[in-house]
């Protein structure tokens, strides 16, 4: 019987090793043994009834399927302004295991959006969300706040506004979501006014229904396209998001999977309690993952 040296038998299993290792990086990258992305589903701490406290990730988590939490930066006291309040934010999501992928309410109070200091308030909210790992800003404006995009008077300062806050939201890693009661044709036009890409729609279609543009509400989102939405709201009011409503869903994430986004969808629902936002979000996420998963 022939002995192998120690060294023959370190280089064959090196190269057993290595084998193995191509093997499976071979297999990953044609996909067989990678598990699919799970799906960025997020919930308004608004909606949990839990705006303005940490403790909204504790009880987030109890949600399966739920992946995150959109904060209100000026909600609570002390709030996102406060620099230890925010680092107090992200350590209860890391301790959690939760994201927040967006942040709303990111002006001061008796600031609209468009007011003189307006920036000051977005400026501000971008750093919190910096800080955060918060992807999009929800800058909202409806009805007397939204502007006439026919007329450049109304909508200018605004446009110069989102242009001056544009850069640091850049790089910052920050986009600007804009939700608002303009129509999906109004809100392309605006934001390619802006013409930066840290601006963007933060869309929702339950809110083009309530606004008038519900015949809009789902060919809207293929006039937007995927560089023009950044974030996308879910939600029918009080009921689940299967039920009957305005919004038919299913169409609705048939159209964002056409355009390939692949960004969050946070829910801005409506329930009677805590335990029933628990309760209908588990359900609600059990029928998105029915529509959205491949």
């Amino acid at each position: 019987m022939v002995r192998k040296t120690r060294t023959e038998q370190t280089r064959r299993g090196f190269l057993q090793t290595s084998a193995l290792a191509t093997a499976v990086a071979t297999v990953g990258r044609m996909g067989f043994a990678a598990e699919p992305e799970p799906l960025k589903i997020g919930i308004r701490a608004a909606s949990m009834r839990m705006a303005g406290t940490p403790d909204v990730f504790q009880v987030a988590a109890r949600i399966p399927g739920l992946r995150g939490v959109e904060l209100q930066a000026t909600a609570g006291q002390p709030n996102l302004r406060d620099a230890q309040t925010v680092r107090l934010y992200k350590r209860e999501a890391d301790r959690w295991g939760l994201k927040i992928p967006s942040l709303a309410g990111i002006l001061d109070r008796g600031v609209k959006i468009h007011s003189p200091n307006a920036a000051d308030s977005v400026i501000a909210s971008i750093r919190a969300a910096e800080t955060l790992g918060a992807g999009v800003l929800l800058a909202a404006f409806f009805r007397n706040d939204a502007p006439d995009m026919a007329d450049e008077s109304s909508y200018g300062r605004l446009v110069a506004m989102l242009q001056k806050v544009a850069p640091t939201a850049a790089n910052a890693g920050v986009r600007i979501g804009l939700e608002n009661s303009l129509s999906p044709a109004d809100n392309g036009r605006l934001v390619d006014l802006v013409g930066h890409g840290a601006v963007a729609v933060y869309y929702d279609p339950h809110n083009m229904d309530f606004y008038g543009h519900g015949a809009q509400a789902i060919s809207g989102i293929l006039l937007l396209g995927k560089d023009r939405i950044c974030m996308v709201h879910v939600k029918n009011g009080n009921k689940l998001i299967e039920e009957p409503g305005p919004i038919d869903w299913p169409a609705a994430f048939a159209a964002l999977r056409q355009i390939g986004y692949d960004g969050w969808y946070v829910y801005e629902t409506g329930h009677e309690s805590v335990e029933a936002c628990i309760a209908d979000t588990t359900q609600n996420n059990e029928f998105l993952a029915r529509h959205l998963k491949p």
